[in-house]
């Protein structure tokens, strides 16, 4: 049975066709010519009646070198069924369209990230007549974005990091810069990208926190007086925030807080610092650590 997770990882493809090529260069760090049209298309590969077979999600991208099928595929674990199936898929959607397909596989699971990028060969040893090799997504290449300005910078993106993290311990990272940077988009396209979030999230915990955040988001953009704080810009309270964030990151993680620890970091105003100290959060060990130097 399709998951909701499942189908939100590709869906926010469709939502914002321009970010899969963005991943391509932020994430993948692959080379792809610069979009200049998008044209979502019908994902059916089914090529008999009696054996139907679907991509999850199927794009043509028009570019100055051509045109490009981008077959985007959600992936929960490991099936070598699909090493069967993808390269029928990009042969047959080849054959359909007449141009060059790429497969991009998004997952939210690093084991079956490392199993999905293993080339597909097919053929004699030492003489493949066919191989495939997909491109990836997944927690490992996606950066945890948990600054708020650089949520704010590329608002997809930093939905793809949560989504993609959502499973994992970095999600608490990632949540509260979001809902502040949700802001910055219509409402439309953040109560889209809130609930292909919330789909995402293992954590009953973050998804009680998303619903609350997302509950925010919503009374912001229904009234007049946030709306004119929205296009004036948050200024005040940020450094509260972030202290928040700091905070909530170790305790989801499990990881004690002293109240001398808690004290210094709600008393802190130094936005950097605080920027600094939310980053140590994902990883340290103790909570003192986020004050010493080289636990980045």
């Amino acid at each position: 049975m399709v998951s909701s997770s499942h189908e939100a990882l590709h869906w926010v493809f469709q939502k914002d066709p321009a970010l899969l090529t963005r991943a391509f260069q932020k994430v993948l760090h692959v080379p792809f010519p610069e979009p200049r049209d998008f044209a979502v298309l019908n994902a059916d590969v089914t090529e008999i009646e009696p054996v139907e077979r679907r991509v999850d999600t199927l794009m043509r991208v028009e570019t100055d070198d051509g045109a490009y099928l981008l077959v985007v595929e959600s992936q929960g674990k490991k099936d070598e069924k699909k090493r069967g199936s993808w390269p029928y898929y990009l042969a047959y959607l080849y054959e359909k369209y007449h141009c060059e397909p790429v497969l991009v596989v998004i997952t939210q699971n690093s084991a079956t990230a490392r199993w999905a990028a293993q080339p597909i060969r097919r053929g004699l040893p030492g003489w493949d007549a066919l191989t495939v090799r997909p491109l990836v997504i997944g927690p490992d290449n996606v950066p945890v974005i948990a600054s708020e300005r650089e949520a704010e910078r590329d608002v997809p993106l930093a939905v793809l990091s949560a989504m993609t993290h959502g499973r994992g311990a970095k999600a608490a990272a990632i949540l509260k810069p979001l809902a502040f940077a949700l802001r910055t988009v219509d409402g439309e396209s953040a109560a889209v990208f809130g609930q292909l979030i919330e789909s995402c999230l293992g954590d009953p915990l973050a998804k009680d926190l998303w619903r609350d955040l997302m509950s925010e988001i919503r009374y912001f953009f229904n009234n007049p007086v946030a709306e004119k704080v929205r296009e004036e810009g948050r200024v005040e309270g940020r450094a509260e925030d972030r202290s928040e964030i700091t905070l909530e990151i170790l305790e989801w993680r499990g990881i004690p807080v002293t109240g001398a620890v808690r004290e210094r970091v709600l008393a802190c105003t130094d936005l950097e610092q605080l920027k600094v100290w939310s980053q140590r959060a994902v990883h340290v060990t103790r909570a003192e650590d986020l004050f010493t130097e080289g636990s980045d």
